[in-house]
């Protein structure tokens, strides 16, 4: 056999050979894959068997779920009611303390109310009596500063004798002189009293301290001790207030 024939049968029986060798493979391969096809057979057939009890099982334990199911609206409506109910109540004391707040408020205002009538009252009584103060007593400066002319008037009366004031045929201007002052004084004494100026002080009252000024005591058998016994200045009042005091003379106890 020549070198060539002899390669050609080697590589032929190298080929033979791994042929059989790749068919064993394949056998062993088809064979693998055969059961495992079995098996996976057998585990789908043993889950599905499983399943089938674990869905029992879940229809068996499924009414007690429905049950709680039915419960829970009963839950969802009580929850609701007493929220509702609880809304109301807050509402309710709510709205009952803004009546009280109100009612506070309306108390407040009407109390603030009668003080500003109360205090507009006082006010416009004092500003009455102001003005009516103001009117009595204006002219008090003014009457005051005709005091002293009355007084004079009253003094030149005092001076002429009682024998002579009436005496028109012997001395008829002296008698006409004091009939002049005579009218003029009552005039100014009318003309006061129109204004409410009035004289006080005649001899023989009781003496006041509240009116009268006392300048000096003397003892009279003829008067009371207490009384007026000498008049030197007519008091005057304005309106019932003393504008100045009558200076007296008291008589005292012997």
């Amino acid at each position: 056999m020549s070198l060539r024939s002899r390669s050609i049968h080697i590589a032929r029986a190298a080929l033979t050979k791994e042929l059989q060798l790749s068919s064993t493979s394949a056998s062993s391969v088809q064979r693998a894959w055969q059961q495992s096809l079995v098996q996976n057979n057998t585990n789908t057939s043993m889950a599905s068997s499983s399943y089938s009890v674990d869905f029992s099982s879940v229809r068996s334990f499924s009414s007690k779920p429905a049950d709680a199911a039915s419960e829970e609206p009963k839950d969802a409506s009580t929850d609701k009611a007493d929220e509702t109910a609880a809304a109301e109540e807050t509402a309710e004391n709510s709205e009952s303390t803004k009546v009280a707040e109100l009612e506070q408020q309306v108390k407040d205002l009407k109390d603030n109310l009668l003080r500003s009538l109360a205090e507009q009252e006082n006010t416009r009584r004092i500003a009455k009596r102001d003005v009516e103060q103001a009117r009595s007593f204006a002219i008090g400066s003014f009457a005051k500063s005709l005091l002293e002319t009355s007084d004079n008037l009253s003094r030149a009366l005092d001076a002429v004798p009682e024998e002579l004031r009436h005496d028109h045929d012997h001395h008829s201007v002296l008698a006409t002189l004091y009939e002049g002052i005579t009218m003029t004084d009552d005039g100014l004494s009318k003309a006061f009293k129109k204004n409410g100026l009035e004289k006080f002080g005649m001899p023989g009252e009781k003496f006041d301290p509240n009116i009268h000024e006392a300048l000096f005591e003397y003892p009279d058998p003829n008067g009371e001790a207490g009384n007026i016994g000498q008049v030197m200045k007519k008091g005057f009042m304005l309106n019932s207030r003393v504008l100045r005091p009558a200076e007296v003379g008291v008589v005292k106890a012997p």
